[in-house]
């Protein structure tokens, strides 16, 4: 008993717990942040040393790396509709984030025995990402419903701002961990593995499962002959052509079609730039900063004029990064620069989208739905990093990245009035 308690005080955030409290959110949303932390210190470690040992170690061409960082976002798309709606069904959104935080963990475990092979490594990160698969509907899920719909960007950034702190350390354990052992990615794995087991312990230990919307929406919707009025999985599907959230999942698809991943930019900034790929890592380090220090201030933002010109203000970021990428060569000065636009557009956009999508779906479908939104971005993400790693391929990395410039632009523009029509959708009801 002693343990358990000591345990608890150890993991207690006291740093963010009065922070949080003075933005006003709940402390559920903090311990989540927490999790997110821990557990994204150990994603980020391998993530950031995926191109590196890939591309430089292993000679993977652009086309084939685009393939497994495809992969890496797009493989949890096969498991988030169903983990939403069994979360939503079991009224248990804890214990199923809980199973995909285990499976990461065991994926980061695995990649210690995969050895040289691209397509093990390819399969073991495929695990990976359905472990976030199920993990990541559930959690946004506990962060809408634990928090007022008027201040769900503000959590939302809250979170994404810790979340974003684990970002910005994984990279830098992983950078010290080569730079003592040089080529001892196994070793990276294993610290990987360690974090990753203690965010699994923070959410058993501190995250209450069942915050006081749901329990109210359980209260709301039992009939007196009624078990808990559990939603249907056709309802769960029916949230594609809802009215109100069909727009936001049409719009987030749009976008993410047109938005290259930050892997891929940071390789082709390498190409441009010629620098040490030693110091690959860093410039995750560098865009988590960013994220971590503008998520909040966004969702504040957003909380006040409206989620739609953060949301749209975030994406035309993107043209600043794409524009850097278009030089033949680099200096540090556009390198720096494209890394604040990349970061600033991750806290323009990641939790204010998922704050919008919050404001229109149903409280018992709340999981249902943001696992499909995160489906439709994860798909667009796997075609995005597809088809910029074939076009770079086919006509070189500039030719490539103009062609995502006119992608960008259009997908804005068609996308503009869908969310509006959307942020409307919310405010009426």
């Amino acid at each position: 008993m002693y343990q358990v308690e000591a345990s608890k005080a150890l993991l207690k955030p006291r740093l963010w717990a009065g922070r949080a409290a003075r933005l006003r959110v709940p402390r559920n949303v903090v311990m989540l942040g927490m999790v997110s932390l821990l557990t994204d210190v150990s994603s980020e470690m391998v993530a950031t040393v995926l191109p590196l040992y890939l591309v430089f170690s292993l000679g993977a061409s652009p086309l084939v790396f685009g393939a497994i960082d495809g992969t890496y976002g797009g493989a949890a798309a096969l498991v988030q509709v169903a983990s939403g709606f069994v979360s939503d069904r079991w009224r248990r959104p804890k214990g199923v984030a809980g199973l995909g935080y285990g499976l990461s963990a065991i994926g980061k475990v695995a990649l210690v025995g995969a050895g040289n092979t691209i397509g093990g490594i390819g399969a073991i990160i495929a695990v990976d990402r359905v472990g976030k698969g199920i993990r990541t509907a559930p959690r946004d899920a506990l962060i809408s419903l634990s928090s007022a719909k008027d201040r769900l960007a503000t959590s939302f950034g809250v979170h994404r701002a810790m979340d974003s702190v684990g970002a910005m350390l994984g990279p830098l354990v992983a950078f010290g961990i080569l730079f003592v052992a040089p080529a001892r990615f196994d070793a990276v794995f294993v610290v990987s593995t360690l974090f990753a087991v203690l965010g699994l312990a923070v959410l058993i230990l501190n995250v209450d499962g069942r915050p006081q919307r749901l329990r109210r929406a359980e209260r709301d919707e039992a009939a007196p002959d009624d078990d808990k009025a559990a939603p249907s999985f056709r309802a769960a599907l029916g949230l594609v052509t809802a009215p109100r959230f069909a727009p936001v999942l049409l719009a987030a698809g749009l976008l993410s079609v047109a938005s290259v991943s930050d892997a891929m930019i940071y390789v082709g900034l390498q190409r441009n730039l010629d620098f040490d790929p030693a110091v690959f890592p860093l410039l995750y380090v560098m865009t988590a900063i960013v994220f971590m220090g503008l998520a909040i201030p966004f969702g504040q933002l957003a909380d006040r004029i409206g989620k739609v010109p953060v949301l749209l203000g975030g994406q035309a970021l993107l043209f600043v990064t794409y524009g850097v990428l278009m030089m033949g060569s680099v200096g540090y000065g556009a390198l720096v620069l494209c890394l604040l636009a990349l970061g600033g557009y991750f806290a323009a956009t990641e939790g204010v989208l998922t704050a919008l999508a919050g404001t229109v779906l149903p409280e018992k479908l709340q999981a249902s739905g943001i696992g499909l939104l995160i489906t439709v971005t994860s798909l667009g993400r796997l075609a995005s990093s597809l088809a910029f790693g074939g076009l770079w391929f086919a006509i070189g990395l500039q030719s490539a990245v103009i062609c995502f410039v006119a992608a960008l632009a259009l997908a804005m523009m068609l996308a503009a009035p869908l969310l509006l029509r959307a942020q409307r959708a919310s405010l009426d009801g």
